[in-house]
């Protein structure tokens, strides 16, 4: 296995984090890849935080800086995942439900 094939096999991991209206937009929170990704990915299962593969999408936010917003050529795309976030709070067991 040559360098490049072992780079392109590393785990990859990048955390978001949106708070509507604080946040205009999603914002890149932690990123990484091998150990790194791997305690992002370990974190955010011990926090109960619902995890996406999307490597295409990965790639693109791996090269936004921490803290940056996500560029609006990719809202539509998160906003799929935020949904299915949204929807798995949702259904989890003791997780308020909206009135109105």
């Amino acid at each position: 296995m040559t360098k490049r094939d072992e780079k392109r096999s590393l785990p990859k991991a990048v955390a978001l984090r949106y708070r509507p209206p604080r946040d205009p937009a999603p914002r890149v929170t932690a990123k990484g890849a091998g150990l790194v990704a791997q305690k992002i990915i370990d974190l955010g299962r011990e926090h109960g935080i619902p995890l996406q593969e999307d490597p295409g999408l990965i790639q693109i936010l791996a090269q936004l800086d921490f803290y940056q917003e996500i560029p609006p050529k990719i809202y539509a795309v998160v906003a799929e995942i935020l949904a299915f976030v949204y929807r798995l709070n949702r259904e989890a067991p003791g997780a308020p439900h909206e009135s109105g």
